[in-house]
């Protein structure tokens, strides 16, 4: 789904920078006659347009100046003075509406403006990556047989444990569910956790938990974990909204759809989660 967003971008961006070219070449209107003519070639000088074989379009952020003044200084000021070039293409730089007052060493990634926020971070020991408050509602048994959540990595962490939630009105273990988590735009996933009846890994709390092979996930590492029914029901899940997220002192984050963000290529189903994750802070050091 990403990918052909991706590719989409520059097709409406190119659309529009066509449509743009066509009113660029279009006659100008009539020029009206008589007294007031003089005075509106006064205020609306008749410009002279031309046509360019391509228009190029940059963007950049506000804060970039920079970045800006090396391609005026360099390919954009060759373009300018070639007797060809600066005929037939034409340059735009696209900027921001508003610009990021938070330096991009301080931020959780470059291409955002949130605050990295890493305080007090839990060291040597496993953490369950949700929790769910008491007064809330229990999870519930839904239609939907494929639930996902996405997440970003902000300091190394390593996930040892994939688990789904326990039915209560179960007894013991009587489903047939895989758990998997997905490198954001990569199709096979890095591990997977098949819970059944006859395996069902250990009960922590609410939830079934299983052991998976266990990776270093670098900072800036996106995933998705996908939980997906095998049986004819749907899972037991929750709505994000009503899950704490426990981040380690800041070194995970869950991405919504409510941030605008786009969704990850192979995230299924509906957002949710319908079970959790165990983890593990590595090596902290003072950022």
């Amino acid at each position: 789904m990403r990918n052909w967003l991706v590719l989409l971008c520059p097709c409406v961006l190119g659309a529009a920078l066509h449509l743009w070219h066509l009113w660029l070449r279009s006659p100008p209107p009539p020029r009206a006659s008589g007294p007031g003519a003089a005075g509106q070639s006064a205020l609306f000088p008749e410009s002279k347009f031309s046509h360019y074989d391509v228009v190029v379009g940059v963007l950049s952020a506000r804060n970039n100046h920079e970045l800006r003044n090396v391609i005026r200084n360099t390919w954009l000021k060759h373009l300018l003075q070639h007797p060809t070039l600066s005929q037939r293409v034409l340059v735009k730089f696209i900027i921001g509406a508003r610009g990021c007052e938070v330096p991009v060493e301080d931020r959780e990634d470059p291409y955002s403006c949130r605050l990295l926020n890493i305080t007090n971070p839990v060291l040597n020991q496993e953490i369950e990556a949700f929790s769910f408050p008491e007064e809330a509602s229990s999870p519930r048994l839904s239609e939907d047989r494929v639930v996902s959540v996405s997440f970003r990595v902000l300091y190394p962490i390593v996930i040892t444990s994939l688990g789904v939630f326990y039915d209560a009105n179960d007894i013991g273990f009587q489903r047939n569910i895989t758990v998997k988590l997905y490198q954001a735009e990569q199709e096979e996933a890095l591990f997977i956790a098949r819970f059944s009846p006859p395996s069902c890994g250990i009960q922590v709390n609410k939830l079934w938990y299983k052991p998976v092979e266990q990776f270093i996930l670098p900072e800036s590492f996106e995933g998705t974990i996908v939980w997906e029914s095998q049986d004819l029901h749907g899972l037991v899940s929750r709505n994000l909204h009503r899950v704490t997220v426990n981040d380690g002192g800041g070194v995970l984050r869950v991405i919504t759809a409510g941030e605008g963000t786009l969704p990850h290529e192979f995230m299924e189903g509906v957002e949710g989660v319908a079970g959790g994750f165990i983890y593990t802070v590595q090596g902290f050091t003072e950022l």
